[in-house]
């Protein structure tokens, strides 16, 4: 089963971000004043304690421009950090991405690029390098957004999380955009606005009109400049469900070679994006780590380019217990492994795309089941709903929770989007005998900006129809403490020495590019604890 039909089926930071006081309708106004040359905005990225990345795109006519960039520790302009020139090409669609090294850590950046023929200047960009390794911080807070689907609706949830003065970058877990042709997933409301190209995209240079046309949207520039993005790809940046070699929205006989396509798509990432990719062409690597002081370590994974098929349902399902099936691959596996389990921060933060908690009908525990698991011909653990999930490749999750339980780390926070809803999980060892039994860390997961949530697909007013699932998923799955299947929105992570804490924020009507904005949960778990507690109130900002 597809994960599209899955869904249509059922269901200020102390000592980092306290400089963050220009207020946001300067970004905002920023991000509308765009020169004809810079109509794409600008970006940073990939914080280090003495690093960034700035980017910007050049209307260019399709010629070569020689562009210089300048980075200063005033919006003025009058302290030069940094500076420099580039060239604008077509070999790169004429973006302009730089590492620039050198600078301090925990220090407040301005940026801004100058077309050097025409002297048109682009939207001056705030960014902020992370604090050095040894600092100790009181508090990190990161937005954290998913699937942003430019035909489902407007981005008024990047609109909000740019009015925080709170938030030290914006973690982002993936389908930034959408591979679809015009008009086949919209949303609650149909097709919103409509796609650039017209039709599916598996072309480079389809893939380079469809980030062109997403960096556009006056709310994603606006945020854009305001903070440095952390970013990840899913599948929708190449095409849904993708694996290693190939997807469920891919079709040799009409759309050529897979790794072809997703070489182009690739190229198009690395081109558009302001991320800090390892290796070059098709060999480059989107899993990293960043580190935020004493305080907090992130991985980001990428769980699209080196994992096995996904299993068909039905008679496919117990081989989602296969010790070669993975979701990583062997070598990210082993590095994201010793990355948790020895990690000298207080915080193991993991960027995951897809949802790791088990999600299972119901929850069996294996010593006691075999015998039955093994005559039905289901998963040892219980019956999967989504098997593009970890639930799809459990001998991952076994090696690196056993793994984690092994070495008796605590404070494994896993950050996820996918699956346009918002949950909040302790993970067990063993689900079937929660609360019993070990966790060995929890999970938060933030709906979608715009993508149809499971509640869409119902046609039902929200909160009505969706309700009774949450009910039953929760019931069903005792370590899911909390389900809601119908809103869009982000979320926003507080961590502190003693707590991390995810607050859920739903805008009233993806339809509206007005939209307002509302709390909807918070829940936190508590140094050491590895298990999750509801809160009232959101931290304040």
């Amino acid at each position: 089963m597809s994960r599209r039909s899955l869904l249509k089926g059922g269901v200020a930071a102390a000592g980092i971000g306290a400089a963050a006081t220009v207020p946001s309708t300067f970004f905002a106004a920023q991000a509308q004043a765009t020169s004809a040359s810079f109509r794409h905005g600008i970006a940073s990225g990939d914080p280090l304690p003495n690093g960034v990345i700035i980017w910007t795109r050049i209307e260019s006519g399709g010629n070569d421009v020689d562009v210089r960039w300048d980075l200063s520790r005033d919006d003025r302009f009058e302290s030069i950090a940094a500076s420099g020139t580039a060239t604008a090409t077509a070999s790169s669609d004429h973006t302009v991405k730089i590492d620039v090294t050198g600078l301090s850590p925990a220090t407040d950046y301005w940026y801004r690029f100058t077309v050097q023929r025409t002297d048109q200047v682009s939207p001056t960009g705030r960014t902020r390098t992370a604090p050095a390794a040894d600092a100790d911080l009181d508090r990190l807070r990161f937005g954290v957004v998913s699937c942003s689907n430019w035909e489902a609706g407007f981005f008024s949830a990047y609109r909000h999380l740019a009015a925080r003065t709170d938030l030290d970058a914006i973690v982002h877990l993936g389908d930034y955009l959408y591979e679809y042709k015009r008009g086949e997933f919209g949303g609650r409301d149909g097709v919103v606005r409509q796609h650039d190209p017209e039709h599916e995209i598996v072309s480079l240079a389809d893939y380079r009109t469809r980030h062109a046309q997403y960096k556009t949207d006056p709310d994603l520039a606006a945020l854009h400049a305001r903070l440095p993005f952390i970013c990840t790809w899913d599948d929708h940046e190449t095409a849904n469900d993708a694996y290693s070699d190939g997807a469920e929205n891919h079709t040799p006989a009409t759309e050529g070679d897979w790794h072809a396509r997703r070489a182009a798509a690739m190229q198009a990432y690395l081109e558009w994006m302001p991320v800090r990719a390892s290796g070059s062409g098709r060999d480059a690597k989107l899993y990293r780590r960043l580190r935020f002081g004493t305080l907090a370590e992130l991985s980001m994974l990428d769980l699209r380019s080196y994992r096995s098929e996904q299993v068909a349902p039905g008679a496919g399902w117990r081989s989602v217990d296969a010790a070669d099936r993975s979701i990583t691959g062997a070598a990210q596996l082993d590095w994201l492994t010793k990355g948790v389990t020895t990690s000298p921060t207080s915080w193991r933060l993991v960027g995951n795309p897809v949802m790791i908690a088990p999600l299972v009908v119901p929850p069996l525990e294996p010593a006691t089941t075999a015998a039955v698991t093994a005559a039905l011909g289901i998963p040892q653990s219980g019956v999967p709903v989504n098997v593009d999930q970890w639930d799809g490749y459990t001998a991952d999750r076994r090696r690196l929770f056993g793994a984690i339980d092994a070495d008796s780390v605590d404070n494994v926070v896993f950050l996820t989007g996918d699956i346009h809803s918002s949950w909040a999980a302790d993970l067990p060892l063993d689900a079937a005998t929660y609360p019993a039994g070990k966790t060995v860390g929890v999970e938060f997961v933030v709906p979608s900006i715009t993508s149809s949530s499971p509640g869409d697909f119902l046609k039902a007013p929200p909160r009505t129809a969706a309700i009774p699932a949450e009910t039953a998923i929760t019931s069903i799955n005792r370590h899911i403490r909390y389900a809601e299947l119908d809103s869009h929105g982000y979320g926003v992570l507080d961590v502190t020495p003693a707590a991390a804490q995810m607050d859920w924020f739903y805008v009233t009507e993806v339809g509206d590019p007005n939209a307002a904005v509302r709390h909807g949960a918070s829940l936190a778990t508590q140094s050491g604890i590895s298990r999750l507690q509801s809160r009232s109130a959101p931290v304040p900002q």
